[in-house]
């Protein structure tokens, strides 16, 4: 298929062990590419599959669909507005519970050599993402890695069913070798600073994706599961006036021209996927960089080993940032 001239366009949508060997081939034979998160198992994994697509000279955009909700672009629209001033801190959340049954079975998410790592690629990348996307560079990071169940229940098949899966008690049990939980302190290289926590065990949290930056003008939250919603905060509001209000997004909002005519209708995950799609192809017919990139995508991994680093040491790591100058990044973690 990767050398079908008719094709224009590769989708990379399987477990991640596979992304590199895909990415390097489509980008070789001159194929734009989008490709699922995490873009490798590693930045080691990523640098080859980025530096051939530069060589390649054509689009790429890593999928981390969720900094295309429209609230999340509001957001984006604020910060670069000043309404909030500037940045001073950063918390983000990505919780879950389809993973908190220890029954649960053993997904390929729950296997190193498959996956890379647990809820640190799978669901904390997505934070890094919105944090990079809106706060700006991570400059380095102070991390807790935890896994809480050791073994779970080979499944028959290989279709991932997640949440829907069951529980599976009775049959043979297989190793995890990921992290269930990562929770980790951040500094920006713009000064700002925060802290990310993840995990797939939190009984009652669904798809907790959740940010709340601190300016010195005014604050933003956004939770995912009310994804249609920004909850925003300006100190220049009456003092009668001030606290946190919500702007519910619709046509005069980013993306608004092109979906439902009436705020609050309801943007769903469908819609963030057909936003990130349209940006891709909208790259492609104008010659124009997408984003988040695999530039973008390695530098990721570069944060995602370094928070390994930093639980296995138990101490701040640094981090290198990308170097937009050769599309991607160059000399890797100090």
């Amino acid at each position: 298929m990767i050398e079908d001239p008719e094709i224009d366009v590769v989708d990379i949508a399987t477990p991640n062990n596979l992304h590199a060997e895909i990415a390097i081939a489509a980008a070789e034979a001159g194929k734009h590419i989008i490709c699922e998160k995490p873009l490798a198992r590693g930045a080691e994994e990523a640098r080859p599959v980025s530096e051939a697509a530069r060589r390649a000279g054509i689009v790429t955009m890593v999928a981390f669909s969720y900094r295309r909700t429209p609230a999340v672009a509001l957001a984006k629209k604020y910060i670069e507005e000043g309404a909030i001033g500037d940045i001073l801190n950063f918390r983000g959340t990505y919780l879950q519970d389809w993973s908190a049954d220890p029954d649960s079975p053993l997904s390929w998410r729950f296997q190193k050599a498959i996956a890379g790592s647990g809820s640190l690629g799978d669901i904390a990348t997505h934070v890094v993402d919105l944090a990079r996307y809106l706060v700006g560079e991570i400059a380095g990071v102070n991390s807790l890695l935890k896994t809480w169940v050791p073994d779970r229940p080979i499944q028959t098949g290989g279709v991932d069913k997640l949440g829907a899966a069951g529980s599976l008690a009775d049959a043979e049990r297989g190793p995890v070798d990921v992290d269930d939980e990562v929770i980790t302190l951040l500094k920006f290289a713009g000064g700002a600073i925060g802290s990310l926590e993840a995990t797939r065990n939190a009984h009652g949290r669904n798809n907790f994706l959740t940010f709340e930056i601190h300016g010195t003008r005014g604050s933003l939250v956004f939770n995912y599961e009310r994804r249609d919603e920004l909850q925003v905060c300006f100190s220049d509001d009456p003092a009668d006036r001030r606290g946190f209000r919500t702007v519910y997004t619709g046509p005069n909002h980013p993306y608004g021209d092109a979906l439902w005519p009436i705020p609050a209708l309801g943007i769903g995950y469908g819609e963030t996927k057909i936003i990130e799609t349209y940006e891709l192809f909208k790259a492609i017919t104008e010659g124009i960089p997408a984003s988040p990139d695999f530039g973008d995508g390695y530098q990721i991994e570069k944060i995602a080993d370094a928070i390994q680093e930093s639980a296995a040491k138990s101490q701040w790591v640094e981090i290198t940032p990308l170097d937009r100058s050769v599309g991607t990044t160059g000399g890797g973690r100090r």
